[in-house]
């Protein structure tokens, strides 16, 4: 259980230096750049990947060329998404999008639709409407399309990277070495776009993203460590993961940052971590549709 906790921990972290990059004049261009550089050496250094191992067909060359222009891309989005709608709704937003890669799998994939597996969509659409409600005349930093449209590209974006990484996992490349590609692909893509921009480097930015780089590799590390740990049973890892993050996050703002969230974006939160339970857990015991 500490793996799991320690994975919660280091992913609301992630959220709260997003949040913190404004005020401390952090370029995020510049910190997630660097972010890769330090991810890249730890996945190097901790999870020792097989480079041998990786395949080197077209159709994983294209997958690896996707992961490395959305993963810098969605980073970019998720800080958007902290700065203007807040860690509450960002970390919820992020969670939900694994239900995308469900949806594909039952669509693509000849997965069947079980009574669980259908409420939980549901209910993850439901979260969604709610968390991206903010009443007409609301207060708060951001318009409302500053806050729909980084909040859509953040749910959007993760589902479709783990859809990608799973598409990758089937290639028959071992998860440590594909994350070692993905993660040095992004990297140059992100230092490349900088170098084009001709961007005036800031050594706070850069030594930011090791910090960020060191939260985000901490992240994948222990939730890799906790389904090892938990190996009989995932689920309790892929529910635990979410809903903690979820809750976490939604204390971390009220109480940190004071953010305020509407009664419907409340209820889209309540209905978050139900879509993950029904998902998960409920799936074990309710019976296939007929």
């Amino acid at each position: 259980m500490t793996y799991l906790i320690l994975a919660v921990l280091c992913s609301v972290a992630v959220s709260i230096f997003l949040k913190m990059a404004r005020r401390q004049r952090i370029d995020m261009g510049q910190a997630i750049a660097m972010n890769y550089v330090m991810a890249t050496a730890l996945t190097w250094a901790y999870l020792k990947p097989n480079v041998g191992a990786l395949n080197t067909g077209t159709s994983a060359i294209a997958l690896f060329v996707a992961l490395g222009i959305l993963l810098p891309s969605v980073f970019l989005i998720m800080s958007k998404a902290v700065d203007y709608a807040g860690i509450v709704k960002s970390d919820a937003a992020q969670r939900l999008s694994l239900f995308i890669p469900i949806v594909w799998a039952l669509l693509f994939f000849g997965e069947q639709l079980t009574q669980a597996r259908g409420l939980g969509i549901v209910l993850a659409f439901a979260a969604l409407l709610c968390l991206l409600y903010k009443p007409s005349g609301a207060g708060g930093r951001g318009s409302a399309r500053q806050i729909v449209l980084p909040l859509l590209g953040v749910w959007l974006g993760y589902g479709v990277i783990d859809i990608l990484f799973k598409q990758v996992a089937k290639t028959g490349s071992a998860f440590a070495g594909n994350l070692l590609v993905a993660f040095i692909l992004a990297g140059v893509l992100m230092w490349l776009y900088l170098l084009f921009k001709r961007t005036r480097w800031s050594g706070k930015s850069l030594l930011g993203g090791l910090l960020l780089g060191a939260l985000n590799f901490g992240n994948i590390l222990y939730y890799v460590r906790a389904h090892q740990a938990f190996k009989n049973d995932p689920t309790l890892v892929f529910a635990g993961m979410n809903i903690g993050v979820i809750t976490l996050g939604t204390l971390v703002g009220a109480l940190l940052f004071r953010e305020k969230i509407s009664r419907v974006n409340a209820v889209g939160i309540l209905l978050a971590i139900a879509s993950i339970v029904s998902l998960f857990y409920l799936n074990k015991w309710l019976p296939q549709l007929a």
